[in-house]
C-alpha cells in the first residue's frame, strides 16, 4: 500500500485503519465501504489501497488496481442484492463533476431505479 504524502489523504487514512468505516468488501488492491452521504439506497465506495489522485492520473500501471476495483464493484453488487435488478458505477473526476476527496474511487449506486441521464 502507498499512502499519499503526509497521510493527510481521507481514503488512505481509511484504508490504514486511522478511521473508521462501515466496510464490505476487502481485498489486497480494494477496500469497499458505504458512502457516508448515500444518493441511494445501496452507495458503497470502492478504492484502491495505492493512493491514486482521481481517474484522471490513472496509467497503465494501475491497470491490476482499476480491475481489481470493477470486480470489488461487483462482488459489492452480488453481497447488496442489486447485481440481477442492475447498478451503476461511476468515476467522479473534479470540481464540477462533485469530487470532494483526491483519491480515486468508484461509486456502486443501486437499490432503485437510476434516471438517465442524472439529474
Amino acid at each position: 500500500m502507498t499512502l499519499a504524502e503526509g497521510s493527510e489523504c481521507l481514503f488512505c487514512r481509511i484504508v490504514a485503519g486511522e478511521v473508521p468505516c462501515d466496510a464490505l468488501v476487502e481485498t489486497p488492491k480494494t477496500l469497499a465501504f458505504r458512502d457516508l452521504h448515500p444518493v441511494a439506497p445501496v452507495h458503497v465506495l470502492v478504492v484502491p489501497r495505492r493512493h491514486v489522485e482521481h481517474a484522471a492520473a490513472v496509467t497503465p500501471e494501475h491497470a491490476e488496481d482499476v480491475a481489481e476495483m470493477i470486480t470489488t464493484a461487483r462482488a459489492v453488487a452480488e453481497a447488496e442484492g442489486v447485481l440481477e435488478r442492475g447498478y451503476r458505477l461511476v468515476f467522479n473526476v473534479g470540481e464540477d463533476a462533485g469530487n470532494t476527496v483526491g483519491h480515486l474511487h468508484l461509486h456502486v449506486l443501486g437499490g432503485r431505479a437510476l434516471e438517465w441521464p442524472p439529474g
